[in-house]
């Protein structure tokens, strides 16, 4: 099953840095290295399995996107899944920016008027003032200039979890039955006496489901400070550790970790999936965890066939 996911925004704006960060697990130190993207480089990204996202990285250059908006405006903006349109917080040419991303939204509504639509603002670590005041300026500016359209807004930035964020919010969508697989998350969660499940994707670590969406975990999660970013700050070190791993040439298998207040528990779950298992009873080994974790193996597979086939 295939999802085509456009990705627009004015050249320079970081659309190819943050698609290398995630989706190739470069760090954020070596994406300058990267150069503009020429007209559109399209990339099947293979996701949970036989869920193929197809990637077109459009380049941002004023000549490509008139083309994008005349001439090839029906290549581009037909069987669109989702659409996302990066802002550069820092960008000067904002007037001419908003005019593209309208005719764009034109372009949707024409083709595929069943997108969802996220907006990125990016590069937020060098936002001049409070970081929350700019986002809510430039977020209640770019709502206004899509008009009726529904649409999500995220400050973004490749050196910090709102990338991660932003773009396990984008992927969630395209998963069909990421209620059911947080449905059953909370019931695994409930039989290890665990605090929270997480389920991640492989390659990207970008989160599926987590069992706080269900309501079987609310009372638990309620007795624990937890931290709200603390599923896209566990991407990133994740993917920082992994990183750290092949400049040795060790493959990445599993975490464990045994604290003075939790235990956490990372192991394979499927062979797509990876679940983190957090408990906060010290008295729960990891050994019965990783039990857990092989017994619900199965039960995650149909489950996830079953996202794949509907």
């Amino acid at each position: 099953m295939k999802k085509k996911v456009l990705l627009m925004g004015a050249s320079g704006s970081g659309k190819t840095s943050m698609r290398s960060l995630i989706f190739s697990n470069n760090p954020a130190s070596l994406t300058s290295r990267l150069g503009a993207t020429i007209d559109v480089e399209q990339n099947h990204v293979r996701f949970l399995g036989d869920l193929i996202l197809n990637l077109w990285d459009c380049g941002g250059q004023d000549s490509f996107m008139d083309s994008y908006l005349t001439t090839q405006r029906s290549t581009i903006f037909q069987h669109v899944g989702v659409m996302i349109y990066v802002f550069d917080i820092e960008s000067q040419g904002t007037g001419k920016d908003l005019e593209y991303y309208r005719d764009c939204i034109e372009g949707l509504r024409q083709f595929s008027p069943d997108a969802a639509v996220f907006l990125l603002v990016h590069k937020m670590d060098l936002a001049r003032g409070l970081r929350n005041d700019v986002f809510e300026k430039k977020r209640k500016e770019l709502e206004e200039a899509s008009g009726d359209g529904a649409v999500t807004v995220f400050g973004t930035s490749i050196y910090d979890e709102s990338l991660y964020k932003a773009w396990s919010s984008i992927v969630h969508t395209l998963i069909p039955n990421a209620t059911v697989l947080s449905r059953h998350l909370a019931t695994f969660a409930a039989a290890c006496s665990a605090t929270e499940v997480i389920l991640f994707e492989r390659t990207t670590f970008l989160v599926i489901a987590t069992s706080s969406a269900g309501t079987a975990q609310l009372e638990g999660l309620k007795q624990h400070q937890l931290d709200p970013t603390r599923y896209e700050r566990t991407s990133e070190l994740i993917k920082a550790f992994k990183h750290s791993c092949s400049r040795v040439r060790e493959e990445f298998h599993s975490l464990e970790m045994e604290l003075y207040d939790f235990t956490a528990v990372l192991h394979e779950m499927t062979k797509n999936t990876y679940v983190l298992v957090i408990v906060h009873d010290p008295t729960i080994e990891t050994a019965a965890l990783r039990l857990n974790i092989r017994m619900a193996r199965k039960k995650f597979e149909e489950l996830q066939g079953d996202s794949l086939l509907s």
